[in-house]
């Protein structure tokens, strides 16, 4: 894993927008061909992806949200099922955004979900309450698969998530996987981004205060190892802590969750525009 520098640079390298910022722009979001933009997020099994979207509704709730069932103690991915998640916006309304979990990839060749599921899933192919299998993928006769998907049954953003504290523990496997899936991704035009999660275990200056996420010298170094394994822009990968222990929010650890959130919704809104 490498030695957790402690360093802090004197001055941020990244500068966050004000939390008002950002939810009256998620909140005013209106998209012309679909009621919802669909966000699906991938990567290694237990990296925080359920915990993302349980804490992108916590920041926008202004509550401790639990909107999607997590399990810290699953030992491979906890989610086994297609599905995604709308966030409530008041009585009877939602936010017109959806985010979709799948299972996580694996190091073994029989566990974690197939690459080919998840861009038959950004085609749009995959029916909500599908039930993955490894070694199995989805096939046109199954009663899951859809034949004839509309731009709202397709994915509009990909979002690839790593845990800040394991990212240069990742196998070539699990590398591949992800890669097979961004360069489908690419081809289909869908924009993607990068969250780095679980900043305040990777770094302990974080962990004593989150102001200091984007003064962290070492996870500015995660930042550039993602940028040249992935080859994803550094403007496109964010650093974010998941509520996790919490049982009150915290305007310091919604920032940068809201923040990419903001750029995901930015670029789902291009997308779609296109």
């Amino acid at each position: 894993m490498g030695s957790k520098s402690s360093t802090l640079s004197g001055e941020p390298w990244r500068v966050m927008p004000t939390i008002e910022e950002t939810q009256d722009f998620v909140g005013t979001r209106d998209f012309e061909d679909v009621k919802h933009l669909r966000i699906l997020l991938h990567g290694h099994a237990g990296v925080g992806k359920t915990s993302f979207i349980n804490s992108v509704s916590t920041a926008l709730q202004g509550k401790i949200s639990t909107l999607a069932l997590t399990d810290a103690a699953t030992a491979g991915s906890f989610t086994k099922q297609y599905k995604s998640y709308k966030i409530p916006c008041g009585p009877g309304s939602n936010y017109s955004l959806s985010f979709t979990d799948v299972m996580g990839f694996e190091q073994n060749k029989g566990n974690g979900v197939n690459v080919k599921d998840l861009i038959l899933a950004l085609k749009g192919h995959i029916k909500e309450g599908y039930k993955f299998s490894p070694n199995h993928p989805i096939t046109e006769d199954s009663q899951w698969y859809k034949k004839s998907p509309t731009k709202a049954d397709r994915i509009h953003v990909l979002v690839s998530v790593f845990s800040a504290d394991t990212a240069s523990m990742l196998s070539e496997q699990v590398l591949k996987k992800l890669k097979d899936v961004r360069l489908e991704a690419s081809q289909l035009g869908i924009p993607q981004l990068t969250i780095l999660t679980k900043v305040d275990q990777a770094c302990p200056e974080v962990q004593k205060n989150i102001r200091n996420i984007h003064s962290s010298k070492y996870l500015k170094e995660k930042v550039d190892q993602i940028n040249v394994q992935l080859g994803l822009q550094r403007n496109c990968i964010f650093l974010v802590k998941n509520y996790e222990s919490e049982i009150n929010t915290d305007p310091e650890v919604d920032a940068p969750i809201l923040c990419a959130l903001k750029q995901m919704i930015s670029y789902g809104e291009d997308f779609l525009n296109m």
